[in-house]
């Protein structure tokens, strides 16, 4: 099973987090920029779980 890879955070709306930027994800996938990450002290406001660094995907070329 692999990530969704979400491109737009959910509080702000920010499109562009790609596969290969960095965003912030709790353990159902909700996905945040890491801005909002930060100002919701790491907390996702949906479930109330841990946000943790995405890892990221590479983007062939």
């Amino acid at each position: 099973m692999a990530l969704e890879m979400r491109d737009r955070c959910e509080r702000c709306g920010t499109a562009g987090l790609g596969p290969d930027g960095s965003a912030a994800i709790c353990s159902y996938e909700c996905t945040f920029c890491v801005p909002c990450a930060e100002a919701m002290s790491g907390v996702c406001p949906n479930c109330g779980g841990e946000l943790a660094a995405r890892p990221r995907r590479v983007v062939p070329a």
